[in-house]
């Protein structure tokens, strides 16, 4: 094209087909295969991977083993010599205590903590708390006065080792004892939650609780026509009220809903049953030696039992329903419950 000259339509329409055909190249070449780049190895890792079932299945075994050692070493911490003339009182007191047992109220009460967020260490003053009530409640239980019994967790019972006076006030110097340490060694909690908890535990142990329970059952020892609604009384108090406390103490101390806590007493108290109506079976089926305690003393006494009352085998049925009602009022806290739920389903199957 000449200077100044206007380029013509045909230059125009040569531009346009270039562009087209460079388009229609370029597109043509996208579609062409490349070699495909060499893949990544896929990286193996050193740790096994648990099949999705078995990751998601809780070990109760090894949950209580932990948490026991745990416990152990706070109520062996709790009880100290001070001064030479508290030594037998403080000793008759940690040769109770620190007799073994399978920990189940201090545990049950971390794992409620634990269930709704809180921690170990924020449940264990209260734990060792529960563990020290119910000491004393085994303590005096032995007594001449009371069951008369010379063993238990498979040793000579406090009475046989320090005399009826000091087991008394060994027992008296426990339950006393309980209260100061969880005031005093319970941390990061408010104090309305604390003050809850130890107004629980006072109720606990008090004639609406584990002495009332406990009055009543001496009083129907061999007496004629006592009904299972006297005999779920008792052990409503007596045995289920400091598995109740205990369970609803966990949760107070990490903040639960009043809605939860409720869910809670439910679960604890059908528990609490349940391991009334297991402590009867055992009685009647296994030996001193699994027990750790005389086996058959229930009879020896005519004590009013579960067994006694509707046989061993509704007996057994019995211990499986309030447990299965136990399972169902923790529910709506999902895998959270595991370990309470586990301890339910350990309670009926023990063999002590």
């Amino acid at each position: 094209i000449a200077s100044g000259q206007t380029p013509t339509p045909f230059i125009h329409t040569m531009k346009a087909a270039f562009v087209v055909l460079a388009l229609a190249l370029g597109a043509a070449n996208a579609f062409v295969p490349h070699p495909a780049a060499p893949r990544r190895a896929p990286t193996v890792r050193s740790a096994t991977v648990a099949e999705p079932e078995k990751a998601t299945a809780f070990d109760l075994k090894e949950y209580l083993e932990t948490k026991r050692v745990s416990v152990e070493k706070a109520l062996d911490d709790s009880l100290q010599v001070t001064c030479p003339e508290v030594k037998t009182i403080t000793e008759s007191m940690k040769y109770s205590l620190n007799a073994g047992g399978k920990r189940v109220r201090p545990i049950m009460c971390i794992a409620a903590c634990e269930m709704f967020g809180g921690t170990e260490e924020m449940a264990m003053p209260t734990a060792v708390a529960l563990e020290m009530i119910h000491t004393m409640s085994l303590v005096h239980d032995d007594l001449p006065a009371m069951d008369d019994d010379d063993l238990r967790r498979g040793v000579p019972t406090n009475h046989v080792v320090y005399g009826e006076d000091i087991a008394i006030l060994a027992g008296d110097a426990l339950l006393s004892t309980a209260f100061e340490h969880c005031a005093a060694h319970t941390k990061g909690v408010p104090a309305e939650r604390l003050v809850e908890v130890l107004r629980r535990l006072g109720e606990s142990v008090g004639a609406v609780g584990l002495a009332g329970g406990q009055v009543m059952d001496l009083q129907c020892e061999g007496k004629e026509g006592v009904t299972l609604q006297e005999l779920q009384w008792i052990h409503a108090h007596k045995t289920a009220a400091l598995l109740k406390v205990a369970v609803t103490a966990g949760a107070i101390l990490a903040g639960a809903s009043e809605e939860e806590i409720k869910a809670c007493e439910t679960y604890a108290l059908d528990v609490g049953l349940a391991f009334q109506v297991a402590d009867d079976i055992l009685d009647v089926t296994a030996s001193t030696e699994e027990l750790g305690k005389t086996a058959g003393k229930d009879e020896a006494v005519d004590k009013t039992t579960y067994v006694k009352l509707i046989g061993l085998e509704e007996s057994k049925i019995e211990a499986r329903r309030l447990v299965e009602d136990a399972v169902k009022a923790l529910s709506p806290f999902g895998e959270k419950a595991a370990p309470l739920i586990g301890i339910a389903d350990y309670i009926v199957a023990r063999k002590n």
